[in-house]
């Protein structure tokens, strides 16, 4: 069932004992809308915690460091920018009934009782703002670094086409109400450990280009995490590298992970990198999609290959 902010707003203030599900490997968006959430209903006394499959990286330690969740049973669980429930991770067997479902992902499963869900706003931070609006609870300069980080990190500091004058509205406004704005972008943009610097430059040797350059792949193996100390954490951020060379249309990144390759799609205007992923059951944005495939590196690059060949041809074949 879906719901209008209205509605929503009104589900969110009369429940309580709240439990909000971030989704693994968690990012700026899932991490700053919870913890925007949290602040703001604990600030209205209601028990209120967040759970993630992942540790949330240490880069959002401003607003996540010195908070203890208390321990209850909650009554009200609410999945916050999670499009699909396996995205829960372990934490999808633990929680099979979702109440609430707050995304801005056009992929959205439809996996909860309800859902909120506006695939127009560049980011759930975004709408979450018009939430906390509707609910008239106040935005501090704390939830205000917390909507701004989602925003600025779901649109790579405001880069991206899925941004419109709303949201340069909204963070024009959160400016206005105390967030770090400068601070918040030099963090998620400009900051890189020398583990991460490593594993770039490992990653780069493996570059290789298919389609007459108009793609370009790169991987990311547990060996070169291993050889350069890169954590997850590290590697938030490095999908866009591919995507950064002139003349590529849409760029893949392929980390090696226990469970497989974590496949991720950045594209530009000429692909549709979630119609891509959702042939391969993943799923995501216009411009940035991701899925995970099994199999060994050859044939996990065959496999994504032949699924982009045909929107490749499509994009060639159009009248420039």
């Amino acid at each position: 069932m879906d719901l209008n902010i209205v509605q929503a707003a009104e589900q969110l203030l009369y429940a309580d004992d709240i439990l909000l599900l971030a989704h693994r490997s968690p990012d700026g968006d899932t991490i700053g809308s919870c913890f925007a959430l949290y602040y703001a209903l604990r600030g209205i006394k209601k028990r209120v915690r967040i759970e993630c499959a992942d540790p949330f990286p240490r880069r959002y330690g401003y607003f996540t460091e010195g908070v203890f969740f208390s321990e209850f049973e909650p009554r009200f669980i609410v999945a916050v920018d999670v499009a699909d429930r396996r995205l829960l991770g372990e934490k999808d067997a633990c929680y099979p009934n979702i109440d609430l479902c707050i995304d801005h992902h056009l992929s959205n499963t439809g996996y909860a009782a309800r859902r909120l869900l506006d695939p127009s706003q560049a980011a759930t931070a975004q709408l979450c703002f018009s939430l906390l609006s509707e609910m008239r609870l106040p935005i501090t300069p704390q939830i205000a670094d917390c909507l701004f980080t989602g925003l600025t990190t779901d649109t790579g500091g405001f880069r991206f086409s899925n941004v419109t004058a709303q949201t340069h509205r909204i963070a024009a406004e959160l400016m206005a109400l105390g967030c770090d704005a400068a601070g918040i972008n030099r963090q998620m943009f400009e900051c890189k450990s020398r583990s991460r610097i490593q594993v770039e430059r490992l990653a780069m040797e493996s570059l290789e280009y298919a389609f007459d350059g108009r793609c370009a792949l790169l991987c990311i193996s547990q060996k070169m995490r291993e050889s350069s100390g890169a954590c997850e954490e590290d590697l938030e951020g490095v999908a866009g590298l591919p995507r950064q060379i002139e003349g590529v249309w849409v760029g893949i990144t392929c980390r090696e992970r226990e469970e497989g390759y974590r496949i991720s799609l950045r594209a530009d205007e000429h692909i549709d990198a979630s119609a891509v992923c959702r042939l391969l059951d993943g799923g995501g944005h216009k411009q940035a999609a991701g899925c995970t495939l099994q199999g060994d590196f050859a044939a996990v690059r065959a496999k994504l290959l032949d699924t982009l060949a045909p929107f490749i041809r499509a994009a060639q074949d159009q009248p420039s």
